[in-house]
């Protein structure tokens, strides 16, 4: 599932370890404590972030979800959420992507990720994305959300909308960078349209989009 030049195991969680590993395209994963992969790694300079009329676009189709942030541990836990994330990864990627009790891991446990984006529409509880935060940075990570409500219409804009939210939440929030995973193959593509955006070769940060998307190809 995952593109992994190196992968760590670390013990120091200082904010100023993090963001150095984080700056060689590093990112935190599930595979335990501490668990770190090198990769092909997207974010956005936020300070060269500006929503784009596409963005401002899907954010109205989609007024009617917001978000709250939870610090994790996550007290409001319930086995509800861990079968959402299950079958959203289920129907995306296949079984066996992410099972419901990893999810409780991420969610209950002092894990690599210490802050729970919950996105609500006017009816319920939609989506979640388990995250990473400090000072300096926002690692979003981890969506998933509702494929087929009972109580509302599906909004095919939902995925995106979150994420969009996500940045806005670091931009406001005075962050340097939001990290939004990696850019595998040519499903990554659509993270590749914000302003500010760059990624890691290997060695270095690029801002050559159409040299990434010639390799996602």
């Amino acid at each position: 599932m995952y593109l992994k030049w190196n992968e760590q195991t670390i013990t120091d969680f200082s904010d100023e370890n993090i963001n150095s590993l984080y700056d060689q395209g590093f990112l935190f994963g599930r595979n335990g404590k501490g668990a770190i992969y090198q990769t092909r790694s997207l974010r956005i300079d936020l300070s060269k972030f500006e929503l784009s009329s596409e963005n401002k676009r899907i954010l109205k189709k989609t007024e009617d979800i917001g978000h709250r942030t939870y610090d994790l541990p996550y007290a409001k836990y319930n086995w509800e959420i861990g079968k959402m994330g299950k079958d959203f990864y289920t129907e995306k990627f296949g079984d066996g992507t992410f099972s419901a009790n990893k999810i409780k891991e991420l969610l209950t446990t002092e894990y690599n990720f210490n802050k729970l984006f919950v996105y609500k529409n006017e009816k319920e509880t939609i989506g979640y994305s388990i995250c990473f935060e400090n000072e300096e940075i926002l690692h979003y990570s981890y969506p998933f959300y509702i494929l087929s409500p009972k109580s509302y219409v599906f909004n095919p804009n939902t995925g995106m909308s979150m994420m969009i939210q996500a940045i806005n939440y670091a931009k406001e929030n005075n962050k340097k960078f939001i990290y939004l995973g990696s850019a595998k193959d040519e499903k990554a593509k659509y993270k590749l349209q914000f302003k500010g955006l760059e990624w890691f070769d290997g060695e270095k940060w690029s801002e050559d989009l159409e040299e990434l998307k010639s390799i996602l190809k």
